[in-house]
This record gives C-alpha cells, sequence and structure tokens, in this order.
C-alpha cells in the first residue's frame, strides 16, 4: 500500500516548517527526515491556520 498524496501544498507546507524552525532537516534530509512530533505540529498549525481563516472570511 503506497502513501497517499499530501493535502498540503508544498508551499505551504514548506511555509509551517519554517515558521516552526525545522526547514533545515528538510532541505537536508526531505520531508523523510522530519519526526513524528514535527509532522504532527505541522498539521495542528495547518488546522490553526484554516481555522483563522474560516473566523476572518466569516467576519
Amino acid at each position: 500500500m503506497g502513501r497517499k498524496r499530501s493535502m498540503m501544498s508544498d508551499s505551504l507546507k514548506e511555509e509551517i516548517a519554517k515558521e516552526l524552525g525545522f526547514y533545515d532537516k528538510v532541505e537536508k534530509d526531505g520531508w523523510g527526515g522530519i519526526s513524528g512530533r514535527d509532522a504532527g505540529n505541522m498539521v495542528k498549525r495547518a488546522i490553526q491556520m484554516a481555522e483563522e481563516q474560516m473566523v476572518n472570511s466569516q467576519q
């Protein structure tokens, strides 16, 4: 069974990785080189960003 395609764009993933401070690891080792914790934090941040965008669009 193969991996599913990412729901996040590469640019969004890069933006979040830079914000969270581990983009240098991504540049060196690729996305497979990040820890599970970093991946989880990326997902959590993406959800926060989406929620903020939804709130702002309702105002």
